[in-house]
């Protein structure tokens, strides 16, 4: 790649390369406009049902997975090679019809249906194994393989459940009993992951088509220029600002990294920035984005299900905050010193648009602020997404460059529709393996498995406890990779949370602690999707910019560790004091682990003293009293140190001069 921004048309290429849900087709003609006239009617029944009322559950979410399955074959191409002839082949006319039945055949047989339930016809067994294949199939397309893999592996298990080694063993479903859990209960596809895609999660994805619309996304850019382009290594701090903005509307790291990095990497590269690293950068900010509230890549609505015991969005939401804000905190730090120690400047003043034109702009962040508002004030969440779609309408009225227009408001109803068709089927894919697990009690096998080991390996509590993290963070990881954001969440919380959870740590905790590692392997090596589409943009190497974000991005492999075992960073069941005080040693303790890792604080930090901050960092992170006490009077001593020799530094030169 060459330093100058890249176009639109190569963005697009990019995102396609490596976030199969974007990799459509491009139709033109009869099918183009009869995919159109499709997005834009899935739009308006699900805002018809969100004004009005949401339909019975299976009526709703059957309908929801009709318009997917069926929008899904004519977008997306069984192969990726397939996708610029801009052709759709004969059996995916076929699939997308079959698609139509599927989603159709609640509605049309609800009363026969209702009447037997636990019954099945052989006309329903059929439907129900059309549905599932047909939902693998989409799920491949728009998703790809990673979780398609692991939802055929319960399939397998889900049946063949007496054949399995003795700690995972059960009865086993026979094939009928399996595809009348699938597909005529609310515990598989129709389950709670794709009633909240039905529902919340498909109005946000709407809200984010408004705000683009808006140009909300160079907005962020400019801001993000404005507030922290003229700082010690400009570029990279506006990357991480931006990408901290864009994490407000976007659902997926690797889009992220694309629009923004597309800004963000030419610039890091001309200041001085190694590719390798500016790429990484990017990628650990742009993954970062998904753990950021107000949205949290829609995985916070699917939290509200799945913890339940009465816990709000915005209980999660304020949660998260804290926790979000240190991970950026964390990277910001991280490149400051890597600025310093090579001596890199802020961008120049020709390269940062006018303050003045920028605060003029300023409205175009109310329908962000409107929303966050408007949930705080414990509104439901369908109608404060309602809300802020008609108040982003009215904002972007306010100038006539940001004036949508009948045109552009039909544009994002169709933007809005096709970014939540891998949502859906995704989710659908998630209800799978939600189902098994429910049917089978696998999760419940899984977690006592996984304490076990922890006993067999040690027997102090504590001790236990960060060994059953350690080996949640591994199969949070694990299986994240190549899932996006809401089915990664299905799947860690379903499988690898109720460890945590059986050993007492409250289920916010558990919940986002598995949250952050499924999102992190995003950029966690080998399969870290965000990293390889930041080196196709920085033109760097796709494994070591890997390697580089992860180091960036070591916050988010502590911070997790530190609210299970201090949830005041959550802010449950604390005072202010308390959470302050967590806060403030764990900003330290990240500033002292940075200063480590880069070698770099007010002056090169030699090897003893980076082995020094570790740990010191490590001490502060820990949230007790004594390991914070020894790692602030270790901190101390290295930042007097730091300044006194830098100090003498200056002296000598002037002396020499």
């Amino acid at each position: 790649m060459t330093e100058t921004t890249l176009t639109h048309e190569q963005q697009q290429e990019l995102i396609e390369k490596y976030d199969p849900e974007q990799a459509m087709r491009k139709l033109k003609g009869m099918m183009g406009w009869v995919t159109f006239f499709g997005l834009l009617a899935f739009s308006l029944f699900q805002l018809y049902t969100a004004i009005d009322k949401p339909l019975m559950a299976q009526l709703q979410r059957s309908i929801h997975l009709g318009f997917a399955l069926a929008l899904v074959f004519l977008l997306f191409p069984a192969r990726k090679k397939n996708l610029s002839t801009g052709k759709i082949a004969w059996y995916d006319y076929i699939f997308s019809l079959l698609g139509i039945v599927v989603g159709t055949y609640w509605p049309l047989m609800m009363e026969e249906l209702v009447m037997r339930p636990g019954t099945v016809t052989q006309l329903d067994y059929y439907v129900g194994i059309l549905a599932i294949l047909l939902v693998l199939e989409a799920t491949r397309r728009t998703v790809g393989l990673p979780i398609t893999i692991i939802a055929i592996l319960f399939i397998v298990y889900a049946i063949y459940g007496p054949y399995m080694p003795d700690f995972i063993a059960h009865r086993g479903l026979s094939l009928e009993r399996f595809v009348q859990t699938m597909f005529f209960t609310t515990e598989g596809i129709l389950g709670t992951p794709l009633g909240v895609s039905s529902t919340f999660i498909f109005l946000f994805l709407l809200f984010g088509a408004f705000l683009v619309k808006t140009g909300v996304g160079d907005y962020f850019n400019d801001l993000a220029a404005v507030i922290a382009g003229k700082r010690i290594g400009g570029p990279a701090k506006v990357a991480i600002f931006s990408s901290a903005l864009q994490g407000t509307i976007s659902g997926s790291s690797v889009a992220n990294v694309v629009t923004s990095g597309a800004f963000t990497i030419p610039m890091m590269k001309r200041l001085g920035y190694d590719r390798n690293f500016a790429g990484a950068v990017e990628a650990a900010s742009s993954t970062g984005g998904q753990l950021m509230p107000p949205i949290m890549g829609a995985a916070a609505f699917l939290m509200v299900e799945f913890i339940g015991n009465g816990i709000s969005y915005w209980d999660i939401a304020k949660a998260a905050a804290i926790p979000a804000v240190l991970y950026f905190t964390g990277i910001w730090i991280m490149t400051h010193f890597e600025a310093k120690r090579l001596g890199l400047q802020g961008l120049k003043a020709e390269d940062i648009p006018t303050k003045k034109e920028v605060l003029s702009k300023i409205y175009l962040l109310f329908p962000i602020v409107a929303i966050i508002v408007l949930l705080m004030s414990n509104m439901s969440v369908m109608r404060a997404a309602l809300i802020s779609i008609v108040i982003t309408v009215l904002v972007s009225a306010v100038r006539k460059e940001t004036r949508m227009g009948i045109r552009g408001i039909i544009d994002a109803l169709v933007d809005g529709a096709r970014t939540a068709l891998a949502v859906a089927v995704a989710t659908a894919a998630a209800g799978i393996i939600v189902g098994v697990v429910t049917k089978t009690g696998l999760g419940l096998k899984m977690a006592n498995s996984l304490v076990s080991i922890a006993d067999a390996l040690v027997s102090n509590g504590d001790a236990k406890l960060l060994l059953t993290l350690f080996f949640t963070m591994i199969a949070s990881l694990i299986l994240g990779m190549g899932s996006p954001t809401t089915a990664n969440y299905v799947i860690t919380s379903t499988i690898a949370a109720p460890a945590l959870i059986l050993m007492n740590v409250p289920d916010l905790s558990a919940h986002l602690f598995v949250f952050y590692f499924g999102i992190i392997a995003d950029i966690t090596p080998p399969v870290a999707l965000a990293a390889f589409a930041a080196a196709g943009v920085s033109g760097g190497e796709p494994i070591r910019t890997g390697i580089i974000s992860s180091k960036l991005a070591i916050a988010a492999f502590i911070i997790p560790y530190v609210f299970v075992l201090s949830p005041e960073m959550l802010m449950i069941d604390t005072t202010i004091p308390a959470t302050l005080w967590v806060v403030f040693t764990a900003f330290c303790g990240m500033i002292a682990i940075g200063a480590g890792m880069v070698g770099f604080w007010y002056r090169k930090v030699l090897w003893y003293e980076r082995i020094l901050a570790v740990i010191s960092g490590l001490l502060l992170i820990y949230p007790e009293g004594f390991s914070d006490t020894v790692g602030l009077i270790i901190f101390g001593v290295l930042l007097v140190l730091q300044i006194v020799r830098k100090g003498n530094r200056v002296t000598g030169a002037l002396v020499k001069g």
